[in-house]
């Protein structure tokens, strides 16, 4: 996207921004919401790539009316392993509609589109528009697609599943702490493995299982987590792109509020 599409982009999201604020003065609270968040990872790695290998803070930021929501996310090195300690290495920006399907009980779509900006490196900023399909099903199955516009111009798909435990245990009859339990299967198409990894095979590409414990403390929800990362592709594990582990374990913790 070139600096005439950034702005374009970035005039969009904050006249949304602005058009919901204004709005929430003319209509019921429960119309427009907000959710913040702040988490702390023991590394960074998205879709496989390990981007940092130390630890790193992620606060992002999502308003939402109606079928709507904005949201800004960024990511903060805390150490100098990329040159950016204390400073954002990445930063998107994304819009997204979500609705159930006409005449489909059960099942539910999102559309959007997320723009990545990488401040302070040499990553050239891209956009990728996805579609995704939900289903009211045990383990909450989910599939969703992500096309690449500019720069990779390929394709990466993910399928999850997921199952909630409202209280596991507690800590006392005021502290209940829940537990959550995720996985995600990612495949890539040729053009964006190539981009990635630098292998022009379509490869079914990464698998991430994570559960957290949340919990309400002080009306905020704490999500300590545990989360595991592994390549499941040889190829892709040969190119050393992003370090020699092909699997890795790390730790976080996470913070958020709804309003």
């Amino acid at each position: 996207m070139g600096t005439k599409g950034v702005f374009i982009f970035t005039i969009g999201l904050l006249s949304i921004l602005l058009v919901n604020s204004a709005l929430a003065q003319e209509k019921e609270s429960k119309d427009i919401s907000i959710d913040l968040t702040a988490d702390f990872f023991g590394k960074y790695v998205w879709r496989g790539q390990n981007l940092s290998d130390d630890p790193v803070f992620q606060p992002g930021v999502s308003v939402g009316y109606g079928n709507f929501t904005a949201g800004i996310w960024g990511n903060m090195d805390l150490t100098n392993i990329n040159g950016n300690s204390g400073d954002f290495s990445e930063m998107d920006y994304s819009i997204d509609y979500s609705n159930a399907v006409p005449g489909l009980k059960g099942v539910g779509y999102s559309v959007g589109i997320i723009y990545y900006d990488f401040p302070g490196t040499d990553v050239p900023d891209t956009t990728e528009f996805y579609w995704g399909l939900n289903f009211d099903l045990p383990l909450s199955p989910a599939i969703t697609v992500y096309h690449d516009l500019e720069e990779a111009k390929g394709t990466y798909v993910s399928l999850g599943v997921g199952h909630s435990i409202e209280k596991l245990f507690e800590f006392s009859p005021s502290l209940p702490v829940g537990m959550e339990i995720g996985a995600n299967l990612g495949w890539g198409n040729s053009a964006y493995n190539k981009y990635y990894w630098g292998t022009t095979q379509e490869k079914m590409q990464d698998l991430t299982i994570s559960i957290s414990f949340p919990m309400e403390i002080a009306g905020w929800t704490v999500s300590p987590s545990l989360n595991y990362v592994t390549l499941l592709s040889d190829d892709i594990r040969k190119t050393d792109t992003y370090g020699t582990e092909g699997s890795v374990f790390f730790a976080g913790i996470g913070l958020s509020k709804s309003f």
